[in-house]
């Protein structure tokens, strides 16, 4: 299956191939910062079942620390993706591939929410062991 989602203008598309590696939502506030928003939703990609298709020359990109490089369309500042090397995943925000059927299964970094989120999935206090993290959960 695929995907293809656009910035805000339209300048930039991109492509997603496949399933994604995870999907859920991110409290950290790096993320919050970023997006706007008191949560990200964010779908997890192997970057090579992720390619920009069109607009490649308008994608900005930034990186404040070693995890994230996020990247958004330098023409209407349209978020895209954030590429996480450490991860070797690549992170293209829900809101970015319209089609895609999200299926949230973790909130990560929920020590951090400032909206607490009831929906019976699992809380982890920042991420997985596999990722770095503590691991730890936290109740909802």
């Amino acid at each position: 299956m695929t995907h293809v989602g656009r910035c805000f203008c339209g300048a930039v598309a991109l492509e997603v191939s496949g399933e994604p590696e995870a999907m859920g939502y991110c409290h950290c506030r790096s993320c919050r910062s970023w997006s706007g928003g008191p949560v990200n939703a964010f779908s997890l990609w192997k970057p090579e079942a992720v390619r920009v298709t069109e607009g490649a020359e308008h994608v900005a990109t930034y990186a404040k620390t070693p995890m994230s490089e996020r990247q958004w369309c330098a023409r209407c500042g349209g978020h895209l993706m954030a590429n996480h090397p450490p991860l070797g995943l690549v992170d293209v925000f829900a809101a970015t591939i319209p089609t895609l059927d999200f299926v949230p299964v973790v909130h990560v970094n929920y020590a951090e929410a400032v909206l607490p989120i009831h929906d019976g999935l699992p809380k982890l206090k920042d991420f997985p062991a596999a990722f770095g993290g503590s691991g730890e959960m936290m109740a909802e």
